[in-house]
C-alpha cells in the first residue's frame, strides 16, 4: 500500500466512535435538529459546505433553505447542483441518496438589504425556518473597506432582522472569528470568549460604508481601523457588536473559529475546498511541489488553527448548548471560541520529516522551503530565490513558445506569494492565546454519544499526525494524484537535489561572477577620471 494511502486508512479509523453511535439518532444534540427547518448562508464556501455535510449526515432535519448569489450564466439550482457534486458529500451520498432533496435553494445575496430576498421567500422563511447559520462573511484580509462593511456588517444586521421575524426560530447562530479581537495591544495576552469595546457603532460603520465616496473610505480605512491589522477582522469585530446590541430578545450564539483547516477525519480526511489553496494550504502545496522556495514567517511564532469538521462540530453543538444555557435562565450571548495553537514551524518540519510520506509524484522541483522572520531579509533574497529565477524562466516559455500551466506568468505567480506573505504575516509573527472555556464547558454537559458525534476537544488533535492528514488532503482533493505514486515522487526528490544543488552552486558563482565584473568595471571607471 503507498504510504499515502495509509495514512488516510489511519485516520479514516478515527470515524469508529462516530460510526458506532451516529445513526441512532437520539442524542441531545441530534434531537435539538430533529424536525428543523434550517437557514444557511455561506453554505457554498468552506465551512459552509461541510456544515451542511454534517447536519444532514448527523441530524434528521427536515429541511435546509441555502442562501445563493444568482448569476447570468447559471441558475441557482444549477448553482446548488454544481456544489452538491464536491466530494465532501461523498459520503453522504452513500448513507443518505435522498439528502439533496431536502435542499433548497433560495435567490438572494448577502450584500443587499433584506438579503436580497423576494417577499415570497422572506415570507416563506419567517414561516418555517426554526434555526439559522449566518455563516457568509468576505475573508479576504484586504477587501475594500466598503465591501466589507457591506458583507460582514451589514449582512448581520439583515440576517438579525430575518431571524427577528421567524415565528418559530428556536436558535440564531453568527460564524465570526477567534481574530475579532486579535488587536495590536493583545498580541502574546489571552483573548477570552468575551466582548470587547467596539471601535466604532455598527450603524456608524454601515451609514460610512453606504453614504461615503469609496475613494474617501479607501483614503481614511488606515485611521479607521488602526489596531486592527485588516479589514476582516476589524468588520468581523464590529459584527459582533451588532450581534450584541440588536438581537434583542433572540436566542443567540457567536461561534469564534481561528485559521480553519482541513478536515481531521470527517467527511473524509484532508478534505478541503480548492479555495482554501488561497492562505496557509497553498503555502503548504507550494513548499512540497517545489515551486515556492521561500516564505516571510517567525518560525517560533505560534498559530491558532482548527480543522473544519472540528469548528462544525462547535457550531452545530453551540446551538444546542446555549438553548440550554437559555432554558436555565441565562441571558447573556454565549460565546465559543475553538482553536489550538501550534509552533508555525513546527508545521514544516514534520513535513520535511515525513517527506518520504508524503511528497506527490506531481512535484516539479527539489520540496525545501526556506522561512526567514525579517522582512528586509525576505525582500532581498526574494529577488535572487523567486524573482530573478521567474524571470529566467518567463524568457524560457517566451522563447519556446510555451506557457506555463495555471498562472499567467512566474513573476506575477510570484508577486502574488509576495503579497500572500504580507497579509498573513501579522499571524505568522504574532501569537495569541484564546481561551476555550465555553467550549470545554459545553463538552462536558454532553453526553458521550453527543462528544463522539460532534468532537469539539481539539486535544484529540495529534497534530504530527494531522499534518499528516492535511498534506495527502492536498494531495487528493487538490492534485487530485489518486494518493500513488509516493516513492516514485521521492526518488525525484533525490534527482531534483542533486540537480537544485549544482544549479545553485552555479547560480552563485554567476552572481558572484556579475558583481565582481560591475566591482572592477567601476573601479576602472573612476580611476580614469
Amino acid at each position: 500500500m503507498d504510504p499515502a494511502q495509509e495514512i488516510e486508512l489511519s485516520a479514516l479509523a478515527r470515524q469508529k466512535p462516530m460510526n458506532d453511535v451516529i445513526d441512532i439518532g437520539d442524542s441531545p444534540v441530534q434531537l435539538f435538529y430533529e424536525g428543523a427547518t434550517v437557514f444557511v448562508t455561506g453554505g457554498s464556501g468552506f465551512i459552509g459546505k461541510q456544515l451542511i455535510e454534517k447536519l444532514f449526515r448527523s441530524c434528521a432535519i427536515e429541511k435546509l433553505y441555502l442562501l445563493i448569489r444568482p448569476k447570468k450564466s447559471m441558475t441557482i439550482q444549477e448553482r446548488l447542483n454544481q456544489m452538491l457534486q464536491n466530494p465532501v458529500y461523498d459520503l453522504l451520498r452513500t448513507k443518505k441518496p435522498e439528502f439533496a432533496d431536502k435542499i433548497i435553494p433560495v435567490e438572494g445575496n448577502i450584500n443587499e438589504i433584506r438579503l436580497g430576498l423576494s417577499e415570497k421567500d422572506w415570507s416563506m422563511l419567517t414561516d418555517e425556518v426554526n434555526i439559522i447559520f449566518h455563516v457568509a462573511a468576505t475573508v479576504r484580509f484586504d477587501e475594500k473597506l466598503r465591501k466589507a462593511t457591506l458583507t460582514n456588517i451589514r449582512s448581520t444586521r439583515e440576517a438579525l432582522e430575518l431571524a427577528r421575524s421567524c415565528k418559530n426560530l428556536k436558535n440564531y447562530i453568527h460564524i465570526s472569528t477567534a481574530f475579532s479581537f486579535a488587536t495590536q495591544d493583545r498580541i502574546g495576552k489571552e483573548i477570552f470568549e468575551q466582548f470587547y469595546p467596539c471601535p466604532i457603532p455598527p450603524d456608524t460603520m454601515i451609514s460610512l460604508a453606504e453614504n461615503v465616496d469609496e475613494n474617501k473610505l479607501d483614503n481614511i480605512t488606515n485611521n479607521l481601523i488602526q489596531g486592527w491589522p485588516n479589514t476582516y477582522m476589524f468588520t468581523k469585530c464590529i459584527s459582533e457588536e451588532l450581534v450584541r446590541t440588536k438581537r434583542g430578545d433572540l436566542p443567540v450564539c457567536i461561534v469564534r473559529p481561528p485559521i480553519v483547516l482541513p478536515a481531521y477525519y470527517e467527511p473524509a480526511p484532508g478534505w478541503l475546498d480548492e479555495h482554501t489553496i488561497i492562505g496557509p494550504s497553498g503555502i503548504y502545496l507550494g513548499g512540497g511541489l517545489g515551486v515556492l522556495r521561500l516564505f516571510c514567517a517567525d518560525v517560533n511564532s505560534d498559530i491558532a488553527i482548527a480543522p473544519v469538521d472540528y469548528v462544525n462540530n462547535t457550531i452545530i453543538a453551540a446551538a444546542w448548548d446555549s438553548s440550554e444555557r437559555r432554558k436555565n435562565g441565562e441571558t447573556e450571548i454565549p460565546i465559543y471560541t475553538i482553536a489550538k495553537n501550534v509552533r508555525y514551524g513546527f508545521i514544516g518540519d514534520t513535513s520535511y520529516k515525513e517527506i518520504k510520506r508524503l511528497l506527490s509524484p506531481k512535484i516539479v522541483w527539489r520540496s525545501n522551503m526556506l522561512e526567514v522572520k525579517s522582512r528586509l531579509l525576505y525582500d532581498i533574497l526574494s529577488w535572487f530565490l523567486l524573482y530573478i529565477p521567474a524571470y529566467i524562466l518567463d524568457f524560457a516559455c517566451f522563447v519556446s513558445g510555451k506557457k506555463p500551466q495555471g498562472i499567467s506568468s512566474f513573476v506575477d505567480f510570484y508577486g502574488k506569494v509576495n503579497k500572500l506573505s504580507v497579509v498573513y504575516e501579522y499571524f505568522t509573527r504574532n501569537a495569541f492565546t484564546f481561551r476555550e472555556d465555553n467550549v470545554k464547558t459545553m463538552m462536558s454537559r454532553m453526553n458521550d454519544v453527543d462528544r463522539a458525534i460532534y468532537n469539539c476537544n481539539l486535544s484529540d488533535v495529534e497534530l504530527e499526525d494531522y499534518i499528516l492528514v492535511w498534506g495527502t488532503g492536498l494531495r487528493k482533493f487538490i492534485l487530485k494524484d489518486g494518493l500513488t505514486g509516493t516513492k516514485f515522487a521521492y526518488r525525484k526528490q533525490q534527482i531534483f537535489v542533486v540537480l537544485d544543488t549544482i544549479l545553485m552552486a552555479l547560480y552563485a558563482y554567476v552572481l558572484w561572477w556579475i558583481c565582481s565584473s560591475g566591482y572592477f568595471f567601476i573601479k576602472y571607471i573612476i580611476l580614469l577620471f
